[in-house]
């Protein structure tokens, strides 16, 4: 029998070949990423030696990008996305426009045609997902405030993209592509409509539907106890939801991977899909690097170098500025634009697909291509330094802003992560009882407010280490999350452990399978003691007890009862029909 090796090869020699190069990179101080886009130089189809398939590379890449943004999509809830909406719709949409227009002007003064130039610009003006996701995962950075702005940010150009690709084939003819036009304004229109009612129609279908029925069929799953249908019906969600949302929606793959994470994320088993589900996510990711290098040519540096260069100026240079000026105006902090000016400026996955778009539809020739993938290749291979030294900028700046004058000298103190209704009610109870506290919080007013009532406060992500040291975190004896995210709950478990080990941890949870989950994390430490609290059987426990002393039993003795319900980890096997 014959067999076909060209999958298995391609993967093989990507895989090799990116960690050979990825090796020497990281050994004399460059980012990774520099050496898996080399490796996809040395073996595409412009450099000798083996030349690896570079259709099956795209589409291993498109894989990697469609876990990766699941991977996100866990970590991040739709009412994250709904939080962020005030920065990220109107500025990603502004961004997005300017730059396109700059993009425009530069083609134009080239002598391209309109289409030409508006391809070129719609290629500058949206960000590369693989690059900013990765890059803001290496410093840190992924669940803080900047963040999440960049996530709603990526999904917003996602949305755009999708806009442009339907509209460029219908008006090509008339922007000076090669096909005879065909499409009426009326018709056109009626694509924009559909376009957009088919967007809200699935966004629909995952707030209404999937909101309910991906966790209901997890747990159900779960409850089979067999790990490989577990992990299998995690991968079958991300691939599925994706498929659903390109093919009946018009949506990306990536798009509906990330709305598939996102509705898991709400589930109770969370967790258990991050850690298990998605153990290939970073190889694949590592294949779309591999890709982009494979359609460099390094020839076009001798031949168009000010042209590249000027693309780069623009990407780089042009996007961050802007991108940090946007930022800013909408009312977010410092090192948040900061970050978000950084992480914007560069180019990936979807320039390519429009610069393929604009050269099958006769609207660039392909050398503009070339130009394209070049600059691309610059930026990303600068973005990391560039996004590092940021958030080292950003680092300096947050510690200006969220120092407090009466945080030196603390010792057994409280630190207190989240200042919501229930941070609220712990923090007071703590204040009356005469406990000094630190309140550490994301919200700047929030922050504020306490401050002007003499409370301590820091503005920050508790999940990242310097935000915890300013809190004094070695030296505290208690710490108090009422975070609601369960995965960013634990990293500020494990981040608080590392610097503190004997330091007691209380956690609010949202679930039963949660709280046994985080009780077993708290257990398994030799020196420490903590409990997870699921605030719902807690509200449950306290009516019962209520109830008990309004029927006539003692306060004593309800209290004997309640309290042996709470040691014995009591759960309800109550289900709804």
């Amino acid at each position: 029998m014959t067999h076909d090796t060209a999958l298995i090869a391609t993967v093989a020699v990507g895989i090799v070949v990116a960690f050979i190069f990825g090796l020497i990179a990281a050994r004399i101080g460059l980012p990774p990423i520099v050496g898996y886009l080399l490796a996809g130089v040395a073996v595409g189809p412009f450099t000798p030696g083996y030349v690896a398939n570079a259709g099956l590379a795209s589409q291993l890449a498109d894989l990697g990008v469609i876990l990766l943004m699941f991977g996100v999509g866990l970590h991040f809830s739709l009412d994250d996305l709904i939080a962020v909406r005030r920065i990220v719709v109107p500025g990603a949409l502004l961004e997005t426009t300017i730059t396109t227009g700059a993009g425009i002007a530069i083609g134009h003064a080239w002598g391209w045609s309109w289409g030409g130039a508006l391809v070129l610009g719609l290629s500058m003006g949206v960000a590369g997902t693989v690059v900013l996701l990765k890059g803001l995962e290496r410093q840190d950075q992924l669940d803080s405030p900047a963040g999440r702005v960049a996530v709603g940010w990526l999904v917003v150009e996602d949305v755009t993209m999708v806009f442009a690709l339907v509209l460029l084939p219908a008006i090509a003819p008339m922007i000076g592509g090669n096909a005879v036009a065909t499409t009426s304004v009326g018709a056109l229109a009626l694509k924009l409509v559909i376009a957009v009612l088919k967007i809200m129609g699935f966004v629909a279908l995952m707030v209404v539907v999937g909101r309910r029925f991906v966790p209901w069929l997890l747990e159900q799953v779960a409850r089979l106890g067999s790990r490989e249908l577990f992990t299998l019906a995690v991968l079958t969600t991300a691939l599925g939801i994706g498929a659903v949302a390109a093919e009946l929606f018009g949506v990306s793959f990536a798009l509906g991977a990330f709305f598939a994470g996102a509705v898991i994320s709400e589930s109770d088993l969370s967790h258990r899909a991050a850690a298990d589900a998605l153990p290939m996510q970073d190889a694949f990711a590592v294949l779309f690097f591999v890709s982009v290098g494979m359609l460099f040519d390094p020839g076009v540096l001798a031949r168009d170098i000010p042209r590249v260069l000027a693309l780069v100026g623009v990407i780089v240079v042009w996007k961050t500025i802007l991108t940090f000026g946007i930022v800013r105006t909408l009312g977010e902090s410092t090192p948040t634009a900061l970050i978000m000016g950084a992480g914007i400026g560069q180019i990936g996955e979807f320039s390519f697909i429009v610069a393929e778009l604009g050269v099958e539809l006769g609207l660039v020739p392909k050398e503009a291509q070339v130009l394209i993938v070049g600059a691309a290749l610059i930026a990303i291979t600068v973005n990391g330094p560039i996004l590092a030294f940021a958030a080292k900028l950003a680092r300096r700046f947050d510690k200006g802003d969220s120092d407090h004058p009466h945080l030196e000298g603390l010792h057994d103190h409280v630190i207190l992560v989240g200042y919501g209704r229930i941070g609220a009610t712990v923090s007071e109870a703590l204040a009356r009882a005469g406990v000094r506290l630190v309140v550490v919080e994301e919200q700047e007013r929030a922050v504020a407010d306490l401050r002007k009532r003499g409370g301590m406060a820091i503005r920050g992500d508790a999940s990242r280490p310097d935000v915890l040291e300013r809190a004094h975190v070695r030296d505290a004896r208690l710490l108090v999350i009422t975070a609601p995210e369960p995965v960013r709950a634990r990293r500020i478990v494990e981040v608080a452990r590392t610097a503190n080990p004997r330091i007691t941890i209380a956690i609010r949870t949202h679930s039963a399978n949660e709280q046994s989950f985080l009780e077993n994390l708290l257990a398994g430490a030799h020196d420490s003691t903590g409990r997870a609290v699921y605030t719902e059987r807690e509200a449950a426990l306290s009516l019962a007890h209520y109830s008990l002393v309004a029927l006539g039993r003692s306060d004593d003795e309800a209290d004997m009862l309640i309290d042996s319900m709470r040691r014995t980890n009591y759960t309800s096997t109550y289900r709804p029909a």
